[in-house]
C-alpha cells in the first residue's frame, strides 16, 4: 500500500463523512454566545489581528468548501484591510471539516506551524481547484503545502491533531447547531447565508445612541 492510499484509508474512517445532526440550541443573546466561543477548545485558536481588538470574528470553514473558498478571495482581503488591521477586531478561522480531506487540509495548515497557518489556508483557499477537485487530490495537496512526503504523512498519522480538528467541528455542531459553511459570528451574532462585507459593516457598527 502506497503512502497516499495508506493517508486516504487513515483519514476515512467509518461514519466521519457523514456529520452527525445536531438539534439547533436554545435561543440565546449574542453575549452568551460571544462567551461560549471563546470557551477554550481542543486546539489553541491562532487569532488574526490585535488581542484586545474591541470586536471578534469567528469563522468556521471546510478547506473543500467552495464557498468558503470564495468568500477569502472576495470578500476576506477588504475585510481584513478594513477591521483587523486596523486593529478594530480580531479574526478566529476554526476547522469545521466536511470531508476527510478537508481534514486533512486542516491538519496540513496546523503542521505548517502557528505563524503559517493562516496564510496557508488562504493559499489553499485560492488554488482549490488545483488540489481539492483533481485525481489524487492528497498528493497535489502535500505539494501545495510545500510538505515533504515524509513530513506529510507523519503530520496526517497525527492522531491526536486529527482528533482535534474534528472535535472542534462537532463542539461547534453540538453548541451551536452549525450543520454548514462558511458560518461566522460577529461579537456572538450569527450572520447567515454568505455574508459579503456590507453584512459585517452592518453587524460591527456601534450600536445607535
Amino acid at each position: 500500500m502506497t503512502w497516499l492510499r495508506w493517508a486516504a484509508a487513515r483519514l476515512a474512517p467509518a461514519g466521519l463523512v457523514a456529520l452527525v445532526a445536531a438539534a439547533a440550541p436554545a435561543a440565546a443573546s449574542d453575549a452568551t454566545v460571544a462567551a461560549e466561543l471563546m470557551r477554550p477548545g481542543p486546539l489553541p485558536d491562532i487569532v488574526e489581528g490585535g488581542a484586545s481588538a474591541p470586536a471578534t470574528i469567528v469563522e468556521y470553514a471546510s478547506m473543500t468548501c467552495s464557498h468558503c473558498a470564495a468568500f477569502h478571495e472576495q470578500v476576506w482581503p477588504a475585510l481584513k484591510a478594513k477591521y483587523v488591521d486596523t486593529g478594530r477586531a480580531k479574526f478566529i478561522l476554526r476547522e469545521f471539516p466536511l470531508d476527510p480531506l478537508a481534514t486533512a487540509a486542516f491538519m496540513a495548515a496546523r503542521c505548517a506551524g502557528p505563524d503559517k497557518r493562516d496564510a496557508l489556508i488562504d493559499r489553499l483557499f485560492a488554488r482549490q481547484e488545483e488540489w481539492a477537485f483533481r485525481d489524487e487530490p492528497l498528493e497535489r495537496l502535500r505539494h501545495e503545502t510545500g510538505l515533504s512526503p515524509a513530513d506529510f504523512l507523519a503530520c496526517v498519522k497525527d492522531k491526536a491533531l486529527f482528533d482535534g480538528v474534528n472535535e472542534t467541528r462537532d463542539s461547534a455542531a453540538d453548541r451551536f447547531g452549525l450543520d454548514s459553511t462558511p458560518t461566522f459570528f460577529v461579537n456572538g451574532h450569527k450572520l447567515d447565508g454568505e455574508p459579503a462585507l456590507p453584512a459585517f459593516d452592518a453587524a460591527l457598527a456601534p450600536p445607535p445612541k
